[in-house]
């Protein structure tokens, strides 16, 4: 399989839906790519649809209203399709109008915000799906090339006065405001965009996690540009 992803060792690579949700995550695997050259006019969905939000939630019963061209009704078939599938696998896909979401401003010595290197976690066995349909990508970074901004000194101390309670509760406190989720990269860390089209499987941080979350960021958004994100 020639694709741009052939040569990273946390990506696994599979050509359907059913070998995405059945491989297992292994070793340094965690992150599992179908990888797909989606034929359509996903930008005619786009133009369409309309903003109520920041981040738009947009139901099946939207995207069938809209009136596309051949190109733009292949577009929309093929969400329609990736959305039952994930249903019928029993993940609850969103399909997500994004201009921009939320920024974490509180503090300017760590960032909370999904702009933010970090990791997903569950109390029950998951995993994270995600696929752009349309506009800026979200990427991921190896674990090798990244540090836990809780264990960053400088940081870990701001963080320490901003607790000021009892020692012992310090990591429950890092957990309650998802700090421990973050992360930095390394300045030899090269990103890697998960590209338009493809459907993602990413590992989260859960108690039968056997490999170590995934380490993934939302992009900056294009100027003038919504994204069309599925996600769930």
């Amino acid at each position: 399989m020639n694709n741009p992803f052939s040569d990273s060792s946390q990506i696994g690579l599979v050509s359907s839906f059913s070998e995405l949700v059945n491989m297992n995550f292994k070793g340094e695997i965690n992150a599992l790519c179908w990888h797909r050259n989606l034929e359509g006019d996903f930008a005619a969905i786009v133009n369409q649809l309309q903003l109520k939000e920041n981040v738009t939630e947009v139901s099946p019963k939207a995207l069938l209203a809209l009136q596309l061209s051949e190109n733009g009704c292949s577009a929309r078939e093929i969400i329609l399709k990736d959305m039952q599938l994930l249903t019928d696998f029993g993940a609850s896909p969103s399909l997500n109008l994004l201009k921009c979401y939320e920024r974490d401003d509180e503090f300017d010595f760590i960032k909370t915000d999904v702009y933010s290197y970090h990791v997903d976690r569950s109390p029950v066995a998951t995993d994270t799906f995600l696929c752009t349909y349309h506009g800026a990508t979200s990427d991921i970074l190896p674990n090798a090339l990244a540090k836990q901004k809780v264990l960053i000194p400088e940081i870990r101390e701001q963080l320490k006065a901003l607790h000021n309670g009892p020692c012992e509760d310090f990591e429950d406190f890092l957990k309650e405001n998802y700090f421990d989720l973050h992360y930095q990269a390394q300045s030899q860390a090269q990103p890697i965009p998960l590209g338009v089209g493809h459907l993602w499987r990413l590992a989260v941080d859960h108690p039968q996690q056997q490999v170590l979350p995934c380490i993934h960021r939302a992009p900056i958004e294009k100027e003038g540009e919504y994204r069309l994100l599925l996600i769930c």
